[in-house]
C-alpha cells in the first residue's frame, strides 16, 4: 500500500521552493522508509488565488510496509517543515493511505485544478475520512493543497514525478534503456508508440507523467532521435 504524503504552500519568491522541500523531506524519510517517488500537482490558477509561481503542491510516495507508519511519516515531515519555515509562507501538510483515501478526496484534488475551493472545505473532507492534516503558519491555506495533491496522487492519473529513483541524475542525451533504468516505467510517443530502444534529448531530467499509477515519459520525434515533452 502506498502512502502519501502532501505538503503545499511553503515558500515566497526569494526562496526555496516547495519542490525542492519535498525532495529533502523525501531524502530524509528514505533513511527509514521506501520512498517510491515525488510529484508534482498543478492546481487552479486565478487571480483570486494566492500562490507563489506556479500553484502546484508536492507530494511524496511512501511504501507503506506496517501499520503506524502515517503518524510517524507526519510527525518527521512537520517537524522538518516547521525547522524550514518560511516567513510569509502558509504551509500545509497532510498524510494519507489505505481506507482514507476514497473517491472524494480524489474529486476534490481534481476540482481543485479547475476552480476555487476553500480550507474549510479541506479541513471537513479530512475529518471526515480520518486524514491527518495540518496548517503550520500564516494563513495555513497551504492545507488545501496538500489534501488536494494527495487526491490528485492517489488517483495515479495527474501530475509528474520530479524525482523516481535516479531520474535526477540524467542530462543530456541518454538512451531509452538508461532512462528505464533510472526508474521510468515507460517512454512512448502522444501516439501511443512504447520505445524500447533509440536516444532521447532531455530539456533538463526526465519527468514522466503519472498516468495509470505508472511513470511514462513521452516523447516527439527529432531528427533521427528524440526529445522529451514535459506532460502533468
Amino acid at each position: 500500500m502506498t502512502l502519501y504524503l502532501g505538503i503545499d504552500d511553503t515558500d515566497t519568491r526569494e526562496s526555496r521552493g516547495t519542490g525542492r522541500l519535498a525532495r529533502t523531506i523525501a531524502a530524509e524519510l528514505a533513511r527509514s522508509y521506501t520512498v517510491t517517488g515525488v510529484t508534482r500537482h498543478q492546481l487552479f490558477v486565478h487571480p483570486a488565488v494566492p500562490y507563489t509561481t506556479h500553484n502546484s503542491s508536492a507530494v511524496i510516495h511512501i511504501r507503506e510496509e506496517e501499520r503506524g507508519t502515517a503518524a510517524d511519516v507526519f510527525a518527521t515531515a512537520r517537524e522538518m517543515m516547521l525547522a524550514d519555515f518560511i516567513e510569509g509562507s502558509d504551509p500545509g501538510i497532510c498524510v494519507a493511505a489505505g481506507p482514507g483515501i476514497n473517491g472524494d478526496l480524489s474529486r476534490f484534488g481534481f476540482a481543485a485544478k479547475t476552480s476555487i475551493v476553500t480550507q474549510d472545505e479541506a479541513r471537513k473532507l479530512a475529518r471526515e475520512a480520518g486524514i491527518l492534516l495540518e496548517g503550520l503558519g500564516g494563513t495555513e491555506d497551504g492545507v488545501i493543497g496538500a489534501l488536494a495533491g494527495v487526491g490528485l496522487a492517489a488517483s495515479g492519473n495527474d501530475g509528474r514525478f520530479v524525482q523516481k529513483g535516479t531520474t535526477r541524475d540524467l542530462r543530456g542525451t541518454q538512451t531509452v534503456a538508461a532512462i528505464l533504468a533510472s526508474g521510468v516505467d515507460r517512454v512512448m510517443t502522444m501516439g501511443g508508440a512504447v520505445l524500447e530502444e533509440g536516444v532521447v534529448t532531455l530539456r533538463k531530467f526526465p519527468k514522466p507523467a503519472c498516468i495509470g499509477g505508472k511513470a511514462i515519459l513521452y516523447v516527439e520525434a527529432d531528427g533521427e532521435a528524440y526529445r522529451d515533452i514535459v506532460v502533468g
